[in-house]
């Protein structure tokens, strides 16, 4: 079986959601299929990554013009098109996948998000079966943002949420199969579009990676990873240092708090003014934080899919508290390691009475998550699977009109 692979973001290094679901499909569909990847690229270093994906696939990227694409989606805002497409074009790409189809035609194609749902509808790819691993509905998203955004933001959020949808009904109903990560991305895909072929396919961990070899820290570090210049992140460190960290520091004096992860933006470097918190900025490995830390925390109050943090933090021992929206998307296995807080005050006392616990009980919280069945190959060799059974049916991908 010859898979085309289509990602909005090189998936290496898996530092982050996208390219950790990314990272670890590629991995498992090439133990069992001869697969290209086209990715599109977003900076020098990016594309510098490539050379660690050779063992597993025909690696090909394609760079996005940022600045001439930021003007294009300020001129797109009267028309209809998602500005998610206009900031993930490229006049490469039509070129790259002409290269990659004309030497040798995949039996399936494999697009990773709506992103990239954009390209399965041109040639030559229109007409082949294709599989959109959608993850989580975009849509709602940015729908959520829009309910807390000021002007101008608020109506471009709703405008990008009304737009995306539209698009989601169609791909979804015109993929041969459409995936998601949990049960409550599949019901909202089908609230769009009731007839979409929708399966859940979730998301793994390698618990083995993250579980520390040293006796549960002694701390009364609290700790947030994420990439910070995405919105739900940027939104859920500000309102946890905020709104949320006074309320421990009063009960817990020594607590520290370390915003771990990449891009953080100028309002989340501000909060390092405060000097218990620490803001890292990218950092080559987040499992040293974990180690040094007593409590995670996943403070979103937009969330879809599967926080992939929640269950890093589980497997390096951490009990976590998260937000309902967080939870409502993780699996039910794993909520015995968590505590699930909406206000300020009552986060805030979930973080502190953790944190006064011994380490050795917040390690046994933590370990209450069953992780040993969620597997990345478990998890994600359905997808194998299907895509075997798309290309046996010879599903066509019609034209989008």
């Amino acid at each position: 079986m010859r898979v085309l692979f289509l990602t909005h973001r090189l998936p290496y290094p898996p530092n982050r959601g996208d390219r950790i679901r990314a990272y670890h499909l590629l991995r498992v569909i090439a133990g069992s299929a001869e697969v290209s990847l086209l990715s599109l690229v977003h900076s020098d270093e990016e594309e510098r990554q490539a050379r660690h994906l050779q063992a597993l696939a025909t690696v090909t990227t394609v760079r996005i013009p940022r600045t001439s694409n930021l003007i294009s989606a300020a001129m797109a805002l009267p028309g209809r098109q998602p500005l998610t497409h206009v900031l993930l074009n490229s006049p490469e790409v039509g070129r790259a996948i002409r290269e990659m189809v004309g030497t040798r035609s995949p039996d399936v194609v494999l697009a990773y998000c709506s992103g990239m749902a954009q390209y399965l509808y041109t040639p030559p790819l229109a007409g082949l079966p294709a599989v959109l691993d959608m993850v989580d509905l975009d849509s709602e998203k940015w729908q959520a943002l829009s309910r807390t955004a000021n002007w101008p933001m608020h109506s471009i959020y709703r405008r990008e949420a009304l737009r995306l949808q539209a698009f989601e009904k169609v791909a979804t109903d015109t993929a041969a199969a459409t995936t998601v990560v949990n049960e409550r991305e599949r019901t909202a895909v089908l609230s769009i579009n009731p007839d979409a072929a929708v399966r859940v396919i979730s998301n793994g961990i390698d618990a083995a990676h993250f579980r520390s070899l040293k006796s549960p820290s002694d701390t009364s570090n609290v700790v947030f990873c994420g990439v910070f210049n995405y919105r739900p992140n940027e939104m859920g460190a500000i309102w946890l240092a905020k709104e949320v960290w006074p309320l421990v520091r009063r009960r817990v004096p020594s607590a520290t708090l370390t915003l771990v992860g990449m891009d953080p933006t100028r309002n989340v470097r501000q909060l390092a003014a405060d000097r218990s918190i620490t803001v890292t900025g990218a950092v080559p490995d987040v499992r040293p934080y974990l180690w040094r830390s007593a409590v995670a925390a996943a403070p979103l109050a937009v969330s879809r899919g599967i926080q992939n943090k929640v269950l890093e933090a589980l497997a390096a021992g951490l009990p976590s508290v998260v937000t309902p929206s967080v939870a409502a998307g993780l699996p039910a296995a794993v909520l015995p390691g968590c505590e699930i807080a909406s206000t300020p005050t009552e986060f805030a006392n979930s973080l502190t009475d953790l944190l006064n616990a011994a380490p050795a009980d917040r390690c046994y919280r933590a370990h209450a998550a069953c992780l040993d069945t969620l597997t990345w190959d478990s998890q994600l060799m359905p997808m194998v699977d299907l895509l075997r059974s798309v290309t046996r049916s010879e599903s066509a991908t019609p034209v989008l009109t």
